[in-house]
């Protein structure tokens, strides 16, 4: 059956270019970034700061943009939107690329700034597109495959980001990034959204977007998820979540130069990848019949309550053998969260809402995320140790899964009662 389905997905030729465009212009991001995060670390190797500082200038930028992304992605042109967002994401990647044989790093992380600014407004536009050419009974298994595409990033990506950094250099992995967002941007334009779907809520022009507009379009978001309490919630653990990609994003990288492995951390570095993008791939196979089986929600809690434990266990394992294996389980049990996120937000999210959604969530996990990789860089490694990292990101993954556990089921009840009373009422009438 799931088989059929991701079938069914793939038949949806829309669907199937968008799906494309997302996965090229991943696939290049991950070998040009691994590629500088092993630049970084050559070059650089007495300062960490600058690792923790690049993945900072990931995260800033939501906190710059956040207020207009999600009311552009709900009142302009969303295929526009995701189309111009690669084309000047592919010239900043080649400006970037001039700056790092230059050598001169305020450019480069001014570079890396602007760009991921851009690229804020990408995913909410294509989040909103996804919804759109998806039957709700699709949002599960398209989220799983998604899992499943992020799952092979981390099983090949730090592979080819190391190749291309050895055989290519920096300079190379970064063209080929410039290059997917080319290739992304022409998927984009080929495609044919119904008016629906790019416009849901009618045509309108630059000129009549105001302040004021993009001010009251973003309470209006900031009111629609304070008027459903399951969104709230869900939405409340994102900001935990962005603490814990911000410590995901740099302290395995540490763990292994700074502890484990110093002397071949780069190979073990891809290692780790393989192992962890392989258990997030066989998660992933599992987690749409889970979700089929039990309700989201228990899916949910279920992941966090073990990849939180697993988490702080993997930062005190005392080999590297261990450390592997521990972060290789923690790592089957994270595709179940994914997928029950990214198969529920769809399905209780106002089409015509989601951009507005999607705004606030991603300011949310950024401005945590954000201060986490600030802290980190500023208190690693003079005042905390590498573990005390893994204890903190296990902490608030286990702090989500108590506040999910306590409030989730309540409003999930609710909110399915509230369903099925309304199509009662659509019904009769």
């Amino acid at each position: 059956m799931a088989s059929a389905s991701i079938l069914s997905i793939f038949r949806n030729r829309a669907f199937l270019k968008l799906f494309l465009a997302s996965f090229t212009s991943n696939l290049g991001s991950v070998i040009g970034m691994t590629a500088f995060t092993f630049f970084l670390l050559k070059r650089y190797a007495h300062m960490p700061a600058y690792t923790a500082i690049t993945e900072m200038m990931y995260s800033l930028p939501t906190l710059v943009v956040f207020f207009i992304v999600g009311v552009a992605a709900d009142r302009m042109d969303r295929q526009k939107i995701a189309i111009y967002a690669n084309w000047i994401s592919a010239a900043l990647t080649l400006l970037l690329l001039g700056a790092v044989m230059i050598g001169w790093m305020p450019l480069i992380f001014t570079l890396l700034f602007l760009r991921s600014a851009v690229n804020k407004f990408f995913f909410p536009a294509e989040a909103a597109l996804v919804q759109g050419i998806l039957t709700k009974e699709e949002y599960t298994m398209s989220a799983g495959l998604n899992q499943m595409v992020q799952s092979i990033f981390m099983l090949f990506g730090s592979g080819l980001g190391l190749l291309a950094f050895v055989s290519i250099g920096v300079e190379g992995a970064i063209l080929i990034d410039a290059i997917s967002y080319i290739v992304s941007a022409l998927l984009i334009r080929m495609n044919r959204f119904p008016e629906s779907v790019r416009l849901p809520n009618g045509k309108i022009s630059w000129k009549q977007i105001r302040p004021a507009m993009i001010l009251k379009d973003f309470g209006e978001g900031f009111t629609y998820i304070l008027g459903n309490r399951l969104l709230f919630f869900l939405i409340l653990g994102f900001f935990l979540f962005g603490i814990v990609n911000g410590g995901f994003a740099v302290m395995m990288m540490y763990m292994l130069k700074y502890k484990l492995d110093p002397a071949g951390y780069e190979a073990t570095s891809v290692l780790n990848g393989i192992l962890f993008g392989l258990g997030i791939l066989i998660g992933s196979i599992f987690s749409p019949m889970l979700a089929k089986k039990m309700k989201l929600y228990r899916l949910l809690i279920m992941g966090l309550f073990v990849t939180g434990i697993l988490t702080v266990v993997g930062g005190y394992a005392p080999t590297l053998a261990i450390y592997l294996a521990v972060l290789t389980l923690a790592s089957i049990f994270i595709a179940p969260i994914n997928v029950a996120l990214g198969g529920w937000l769809p399905q209780i999210v106002d089409p015509k809402m989601m951009g507005r959604v999607e705004g606030w969530i991603s300011p949310l996990m950024m401005l945590a995320q954000t201060a986490t990789l600030g802290l980190i860089a500023l208190i690693y490694p003079k005042w905390i140790s590498v573990e005390s990292l893994f204890l903190m990101v296990g902490g608030a993954i286990l702090i989500v899964a108590v506040l999910y556990a306590l409030t989730l089921p309540r409003y999930a009840k609710r909110e399915e009662q509230a369903s099925q009373a309304a199509e009662t009422s659509t019904e009769t009438a």
